[in-house]
């Protein structure tokens, strides 16, 4: 199960987020290395804890028990999110929006996108 964790490392560069998911070359303005380290240990103990959501499944565990830990799962990637949308406004968003121009809309409307998947 490591390669979705690989991917979502590689889309997020474990750090901001800044739209690498649209554009493989693009890289954070700006990544605190203990928040990107924080961010890692995270996603890694979420590939844990699905692992151990593979084997309640195969196991027949109590399906209640299995949502429970589902929930959990959507928390900690919630809290991911989080982490990666603050670094994305503190270094990407300032930055283009501060350069102006057609940078600045292109940024007003990633972020607007942005809002919106991420508050559903």
């Amino acid at each position: 199960m490591s390669e979705p964790v690989h991917e979502i490392e590689d889309q997020t560069h474990a750090g901001c987020g800044c739209g690498a998911q649209e554009e493989a070359g693009r890289q954070a303005a700006g990544v605190d290395p203990e928040i990107k380290q924080s961010n890692l240990r995270r996603l890694r103990r979420i590939e844990g804890q699905v692992r151990g959501l593979q084997k309640m499944v195969e196991e027949d565990r109590y399906c209640a028990d299995i949502l429970t830990q589902i929930s959990s799962v959507q928390e900690a990637l919630r809290s991911v999110g989080r982490e990666l949308m603050r670094n994305h406004l503190k270094h990407c968003a300032t930055q283009a929006i501060r350069s102006g121009g057609t940078e600045a809309e292109g940024m007003y409307d990633e972020l607007v996108d942005l809002i919106y998947k991420h508050s559903r």
